[in-house]
């Protein structure tokens, strides 16, 4: 049998469907914005911190720092690896309509006029920046700030079987013949900073030393981390790193055979910086790590888990850091200049027959 339900009962049964989904609505949104509140809470007890590869390797600074700063702060530090620093930047960019990091670490001095030109960044002058030298500084506004710093070099393995090399016109020769590892320019600040380099001493020939110098690069990684690792595992005797690089090998008994090569003609050096996220979300916290970062405490971790040098003078550098020679000569390239060279680099390179 079919039973016929009254026109009355189907309206008493739609009022009740509709005040129960209505129930069911109010209790949703409800829920949604505690769930909201609570995350958004959630997110002001936390630093979220976008750094390179590196730098939050087991034997790099951060898990140091990160015990350091939550032992005397309420804060919650979260370190995220985003490939090498010029990725950081390149995320940040992307994501500055939304930002998800409060802090980012790693732009250096040949990044700046592009984080700049980004407008990533939001200006903070530490009080600790009195303690560093001016020198350092990137601005007095604070756009970035200023943690440690290196000249670029050549490392040599000095058990290889090719001469040492006296100057980047030497590193020409046939002698070094796929013996050499460099960094893509466009991902990597040393790769970025051997460019400075070529182009501060050739100048509008940049482009041509490179063409010269092409069938002796073995490779060019897409980081430091990448490109080092290569280098350490013996693939080639020469690669494109730091004068400060050799004191880890020799810290931890390892080797002595890695030698910073000083060349006459002078070197660039990579100041590298942290600076706050425009509209992040803990801008209070972010400053407090700034502070901390630069401070004498967390400066001290530098030289033997970041293996440069600090920006904080009264920092005592360990005995393997007389395996770390400052450049004589240092270097400087104008930043558009800068950005221009690595395109031609690139597509030369790509196109070389």
């Amino acid at each position: 049998l079919i039973r016929i339900i009254p026109a009355e009962e189907v309206k008493m049964n739609k009022k009740l469907i509709s005040f129960l989904f209505s129930i069911f609505l109010v209790l949703v949104v409800v829920s949604f914005v505690g769930c909201n509140k609570e995350a958004t809470e959630l997110r002001k007890k936390q630093i979220v911190v976008y750094a390179y590869d590196s730098f939050l390797s087991e034997w790099g600074p951060a898990p140091v720092l990160e015990k350091l700063f939550e032992e005397h702060s309420d804060y919650d530090l979260i370190f995220q690896s985003v490939g090498d620093a010029a990725q950081v930047l390149s995320k940040a960019t992307v994501e500055r309509a939304n930002p998800k990091a409060d802090v980012l670490i790693g732009i250096d001095n040949n990044l700046f006029e592009k984080a700049k030109y980004s407008n990533i960044l939001e200006p903070y002058v530490s009080h600790n920046l009195k303690e560093i030298p001016e020198h350092l500084l990137f601005d007095e506004k604070g756009t970035l700030t200023p943690f440690d710093w290196s000249n670029f070099a050549f490392i040599y393995n000095t058990q290889s079987d090719v001469p040492e090399p006296k100057s980047l016109m030497d590193l020409t020769k046939e002698v070094y013949n796929k013996k050499i590892i460099l960094m893509d320019p466009r991902t990597s600040t040393p790769g970025l900073g051997f460019v400075a380099w070529t182009l501060a001493q050739f100048g509008d020939a940049t482009v041509n030393y490179w063409y010269a110098l092409r069938p002796n690069i073995l490779t060019m990684a897409p980081g430091w981390d990448t490109g080092f690792g290569l280098f350490t595992s013996g693939e080639a005797p020469l690669v494109i790193s730091y004068t400060t690089s050799p004191a880890y090998h020799v810290e931890y008994g390892e080797t002595d055979k890695f030698k910073a090569l000083i060349f006459d003609e002078g070197h660039p050096y990579q100041v590298e910086g942290a600076g706050i996220v425009k509209r992040c979300k803990n801008p209070e916290g972010a400053k407090e790590f700034i502070d901390f970062l630069i401070s004498e405490e967390a400066q001290s971790v530098i030289p033997l888990t970041q293996w440069m040098y600090p920006v904080a003078d009264n920092v005592l550098l360990p005995e393997s850091y007389k395996a770390a020679p400052k450049a004589k000569k240092n270097l400087s390239v104008d930043a558009q200049t800068l950005d221009r060279t690595v395109n031609d680099i690139v597509f030369m390179l790509n196109n070389a027959e």
